[in-house]
């Protein structure tokens, strides 16, 4: 297993299969890479299902034990079950993050070729508030919600990203979450360094004070260290990495690009090896260095004022109490 200077040990691997999206949410960072131009287009740089294969075959020698793919929207690829199959026969450990809009047709034949749970963005249940997020329609993302559940793909966990169009829903989404078995809410913070609107941002740690308040027991991840607050029949996941250096100090992952190129972190784009072209002796020294420079980027990469006012951050907690 590959450990960076700051004993972080390599766990798992993200990858971005696409760039190419069929929403267009207001908070969209692109996991790190910037926009795209023309997202629905096809795009000749992604990744063939053998590229995946031969990167998670040479992560697997060096102990990653877990797989995820994400995009843009993973699920425009035709191929994704392709991909899947072909990743499990290294690493049985799939998952996938998706916006859930195409979800529905194809959850059995993704459990089928080995995606073992999803992870959904659903940021409003209700749906003139979901389209002026994510610029898409709620009804197919919540059928496709419904039947990953049905086919087994559990848990599910409902990406809602906190900010200030969010936060206010936060009780309601634990609701909603508590009332069908198998699902799981992730909280995800709004991440300004990616997209800029930093007024959008809301107190986190006003959020998590609520949390503690409301909920019966809290218990910690070894991944990022993650606060899970556990109510009556809901599991809720808070994922706060602005200006949390634990959070940075316990991340175990290492990510792919569409184009196969190995990342250190999400925040980061100097820091990107290509890896095609490369034999496997070339590819193994690439995952090396890739962990080798790995930094944790807050309380290490970067500046540690980050330039941020306070006055950037909207001091709000959750207006809607959960019924638990």
């Amino acid at each position: 297993m590959l450990s960076d200077a700051f004993g972080r040990e390599v766990t798992d691997v993200r990858f971005s299969v696409t760039k190419r999206c069929n929403f267009g949410c207001v908070y969209c960072h692109d996991e790190g890479l910037g926009p795209t131009g023309r997202p629905r287009d096809p795009h000749d740089e992604e990744m063939s299902p053998l590229e995946v294969e031969r990167i998670v075959r040479v992560a697997r020698e060096f102990g990653i034990r877990s797989v995820k793919f994400t995009g843009g929207e993973p699920l425009i690829r035709g191929d994704l079950e392709e991909i899947v199959d072909r990743t499990v026969r290294q690493i049985p450990d799939v998952s996938l993050t998706t916006n859930g809009s195409m979800l529905a047709a194809r959850a059995e034949g993704l459990r089928d070729a080995g995606v073992k749970r999803v992870n959904v963005s659903v940021d409003s249940i209700r749906p003139a508030e979901f389209r002026s997020i994510r610029q898409g329609s709620l009804a197919p993302v919540l059928k496709g919600v419904r039947e990953a559940l049905r086919v087994g793909l559990k848990p599910v966990k409902l990406n809602m990203v906190v900010f200030r169009s969010t936060v206010d829903r936060l009780g309601e989404m634990i609701d909603y979450v508590a009332a069908s078995a198998g699902l799981k809410l992730q909280l995800i913070q709004f991440m300004p360094e990616l997209v800029q609107h930093r007024e959008w941002m809301v107190d986190i740690d006003s959020v998590r004070s609520w949390l503690e308040t409301h909920s019966e027991r809290v218990v910690v991840r070894e991944m990022h260290h993650r606060r899970i607050y556990l109510f009556r029949g809901a599991e809720v996941e808070l994922v706060d990495p602005v200006g949390n250096a634990e959070f940075c100090a316990n991340c175990h992952r290492i990510r792919v690009t569409h184009r196969g190129e190995l990342k250190g972190c999400l925040n980061r784009s100097d820091d990107l090896i290509p890896t095609r072209g490369l034999d496997d002796a070339g590819l193994r020294d690439a995952f090396r260095t890739v962990v080798a420079r790995r930094v944790p980027f807050y309380g290490g990469y970067r500046p540690a004022d980050g330039g941020f006012r306070t006055a950037d951050v909207q001091r709000t907690v959750p207006s809607v109490p959960c019924k638990n």
